[in-house]
């Protein structure tokens, strides 16, 4: 297996003692760079006529690695390392978001109408008009981050409190890029009916409900069930989401290679809750061949053991997935690592396109798949084409509560597709979709979404 390129997600920050001579330093840097590992930012702390003190950052590919680079400098003579702190880590300390109110309290008046006695004449008003609401409370503007822990990113059934830093992670994401307030809800029970009755009873407090690391197939049945039941848009990240973004890079890729979406073959591997959604948008797109694999093979009308989801999905053929892959223009890995080889490339059709999104090691490593493929993509930060659903959801919830959506449609979500796609001026292999940080992302996809809203009378306002 390639190594992993390193990235910040395994840094370290080593503060070290090094001898206060010539070449002591150059000695620390080459060890890490035997290894493998990534430099960054190296601060000197102390120096006096017999020692230096530094902090050295050190970028790794893995938890391997990193012990790595600090077993090589445990190695060294006369290094003393002083403390390792892993940065990762460090950030989470505390969790990354907290609650501030919006207005000073700096004296009597101000308590008065923030809170009792002044407080009740807006409850009133409420009680009243309960549209109003949305004027006078933080729901216009919020939305509940609910998991229950069982399909953490692609860790598994890790439970409630596991799932809540990435849930912590999801709300600093709305905030800073559609300046949506949001809050991780994580569950303790699995059961969906209980999912639904809770979602339920919490939902008076927030516009929108964003369903994040729920299993398939329960993920399906909870969001149709609270779809029918409230009025507040849902939308659940792993399905639409993902979809959003992949439908959107699949555009962008098809310019490169000059095909059309009707004439080409799409083998997803992955039948869970992302797999059956993009499948689903890009059929709605005009996608006339998919073809799914899970553990066990093609999605085939001869197997005996599919649910409805992926019996939506069956064609005659049977096979693994490498049989699946013979001739088809376009692989969506949303399954594991290391499941697509290079040779398995080769039987694709000409001009390949390749998204492999596991996370964090993708289907096939992108060093592996140069002059096979004309389109490669990953969910990784550190290679081109990061497909991340970061481009999506702020976007879709901005423009879904500006307008007071009460629902989140197939046509709101092909919307946000195109209006990503359409970001990216210069379109090339390694410039299929826009950065996350690019500002015009959420704006664009946000007012697509109002104006499909409003083409399909979902929009209230």
């Amino acid at each position: 297996m390639v190594s992993l390129t390193p990235s910040s997600s395994y840094s370290l920050a080593i503060d070290i003692e090094l001898p206060n001579r010539c070449g002591k330093l150059a000695q620390v840097l080459e060890a890490i760079a035997k290894v493998g590992g990534s430099l960054g930012e190296i601060e000197l702390t102390e120096r006096t006529l017999k020692i230096t003190r530094r902090v050295i950052t050190v970028d790794a590919g893995s938890q391997q690695q990193a012990d790595e680079i600090v077993a090589a400098l445990e190695a060294i003579e006369e290094i003393k390392i002083i403390e390792i702190t892993d940065r990762t880590f460090e950030l989470h300390k505390g969790g990354k978001i907290s609650v501030v109110g919006r207005i000073p309290l700096t004296c009597q008046s101000d308590l008065a109408m923030a809170y009792t006695p002044g407080v009740g004449r807006i409850c009133r008003a409420i009680a009243d008009n309960p549209e109003s609401v949305y004027k006078y409370t933080i729901k216009s503007n919020t939305v509940a981050i609910v998991s229950d822990g069982s399909a953490v990113l692609g860790l598994g059934n890790l439970g409630p409190e596991a799932a809540l830093p990435v849930m912590e992670g999801k709300a600093m994401l709305f905030k800073n890029f559609a300046d949506v307030d949001a809050f991780p809800i994580c569950l303790a029970g699995q059961d969906t009916e209980t999912i639904v009755e809770t979602i339920k009873q919490i939902a008076p407090v927030f516009g929108g409900i964003n369903l994040e690391d729920i299993a398939a197939p329960r993920c399906f049945e909870i969001e149709e069930k609270l779809k029918a039941q409230l009025d507040i848009p849902v939308f659940h990240d792993d399905q639409q989401g993902t979809a959003i973004v992949t439908l959107a890079a699949l555009i962008n890729a098809l310019k490169v290679v000059g095909k059309t979406i009707e004439q080409i073959k799409i083998v997803i591997n992955g039948a869970g809750a992302a797999g059956i959604a993009v499948a689903r948008l890009l059929r709605a797109y005009g996608a006339q061949t998919i073809w799914i694999c899970d553990s066990r093979g093609i999605l085939s009308v001869q197997r005996d053991d599919l649910g409805s989801q992926k019996l939506e999905f069956a064609v005659s053929t049977s096979g693994d997935l490498a049989k699946a892959m013979e001739g088809a223009d376009v692989f969506i890995g949303l399954s594991a690592p290391n499941v697509v080889s290079p040779e398995m490339l080769k039987a694709m059709n000409i001009d390949p396109i390749v998204f492999a999104m596991a996370n964090p090691i993708p289907e096939i490593q992108p060093e592996l798949t140069q002059d096979i493929v004309a389109v490669m993509a990953t969910g990784r930060s550190d290679y081109p084409n990061q497909i991340n659903n970061v481009l999506a959801f702020p976007g879709v919830f901005r423009g879904a509560l500006d307008c007071r959506a009460k629902t989140i449609t197939t046509g709101m979500c092909l919307a946000a597709s195109a209006a990503i796609a359409k970001l990216v001026e210069s379109v090339d292999k390694e410039n299929i979709v826009p950065s996350v940080f690019d500002p015009l992302v959420s704006k664009a996809v946000s007012a697509a979404v109002i104006k499909a809203a409003r083409q399909e009378g979902i929009a209230t306002l």
